[in-house]
């Protein structure tokens, strides 16, 4: 396995071993998911973060590298083939200039077309290739797509067609959705919970433990050779660590992710959290025929919800995070449901992005059992660092291993992207951007 598979593979790790099991825990009366991000100074904007930023000019500097990992999944590409590498402020690239006429192109036809209404992305036109196709495919086989069918994630974010007297409710299927998971009572006797289990991703299996603990702590721990890999929420802030190393802070769409996966009681709370909720007909996932639900949040992208039609259990969520450019698609499946304590519980998810997939299997659940508060704690500084690691460059450079690789792939990124390269000092260099 090459780096650039582990660093695609540890990007959804780092940022989203949270995947949730939802739908179990004590019901209140609050809003499911607060904003966690009320702080008293206005955040950067992207220009006051960065250097040589130009077309992106007024965007929150916290959606830099989700933008970027947009155009990443857009177009196929890396970091290098728009930027210079350990110099990403540069304009030595021809590819950067075209990337700002492009995104500069994009924005003027949504502003003169469609209102101002996000309609046209990269991806509307590139559908993951670095130049979009300008000529028709030829019919490769006897099933051709018909004319409109979706066949990328716009098929997940925008309605679907069906009949407005069809099938359920949104809000009969969320209440079967309570009541499939072992009801109210049953969901209120659940306060904590703690899961061994494995991890799986580009070939590689390692342990792993997540606590869980009401109300909106999280936190997960990664065995790695090097280390512990830790993502953790304590209900405001979320943050990745990893020994010997910098807490990188989660922002934006990652926190809202973070809060939605630490909601032990969140099957009970997505009524309170929708501001409209709708049926949009019917999908094929897996084996299971599932009746799908669109809720729409006031101020955030929506969240689709995929509800077994036989046991009315959740087997897809799917929530979306914003960039400047588009929205950025994160897919969970649950499966292996166990009745623990009369909850119904999956022991298994897996979790997909644009920059890949990981599964956690759980070997052993336990509820109610006492965790301290200080686990999901804040550390005020990084752990120690030796001078070896300060001196760590050469050893950098020299050791292969595929532990090894899954940890410096863990410096590069920060959160959900996949944006920086290491230095000599085995320290990422960010750089500037667009």
């Amino acid at each position: 396995m090459n780096l650039k598979g582990v660093q695609l593979s540890l990007a959804t790790l780092l940022i989203a071993s949270f995947a949730p099991v939802i739908g179990m825990g004590k019901s209140r009366t609050v809003t499911a998911v607060p904003t966690p991000q009320a702080a008293a100074v206005a955040p950067k904007k992207a220009e006051e973060q960065f250097k040589n930023i130009q077309v992106l000019k007024g965007i929150p500097a916290e959606q830099v590298f989700p933008t970027m990992q947009f155009i990443t999944a857009s177009l196929g590409v890396e970091c290098e083939f728009c930027h210079v590498q350990n110099a990403f402020d540069k304009d030595d690239k021809k590819p950067k200039q075209t990337a700002r006429k492009m995104m500069e192109m994009m924005f003027a036809i949504n502003k003169n077309n469609f209102d101002g209404h996000r309609e046209v992305t990269c991806y509307s036109c590139h559908r993951g290739s670095a130049h979009p196709a300008a000529i028709p495919g030829v019919m490769a086989d006897d099933t051709p797509l018909k004319p409109g069918e979706p066949h990328g994630m716009e098929s997940v974010a925008k309605p679907a067609e069906t009949k407005s007297n069809e099938g359920p409710t949104a809000a009969q299927l969320l209440d079967k959705y309570v009541q499939a998971a072992g009801g109210e009572a049953a969901i209120q006797n659940v306060n904590s919970r703690v899961m061994k289990g494995t991890i799986d991703f580009s070939g590689m299996s390692l342990p792993i433990d997540i606590y869980a603990k009401d109300p909106l702590k999280r936190i997960s721990f990664t065995h790695m050779a090097e280390g512990d890999n830790i993502t953790a929420f304590d209900g405001r802030d979320g943050w990745l660590g990893m020994s010997g190393h910098p807490l990188r802070e989660m922002h934006g769409s990652d926190l809202d992710g973070a809060a939605i996966d630490a909601d032990l009681h969140l099957a009970t709370h997505l009524k309170q959290m929708f501001s409209e909720s709708r049926t949009e007909g019917t999908a094929k996932i897996g084996d299971h025929d599932a009746y799908v639900v669109v809720g729409q949040r006031e101020g955030k992208p929506p969240i689709r919800l995929y509800f077994d039609k036989e046991s009315g259990l959740l087997v897809r969520l799917v929530r979306f995070g914003e960039t400047a450019l588009g929205w950025l698609p994160t897919q969970i499946d649950y499966a292996d449901y166990r009745d623990v304590d009369g909850v119904k519980v999956p022991f298994r998810w897996t979790l997909a992005r644009p920059s890949g997939r990981f599964t956690i299997q759980v070997s052993e659940l336990k509820q109610n059992v006492p965790v301290d508060d200080g686990k999901f704690a804040k550390p005020l500084a990084a752990p120690e660092q030796s001078k070896a690691h300060q001196n760590s460059g050469k050893a950098a450079r020299q050791r292969t291993d595929s532990s090894h690789r899954i940890w410096l792939a863990a410096l590069v990124l920060c959160g959900n992207c996949v944006f920086g390269r290491l230095s000599l000092n085995g320290y990422v260099d960010f750089g500037s951007w667009l």
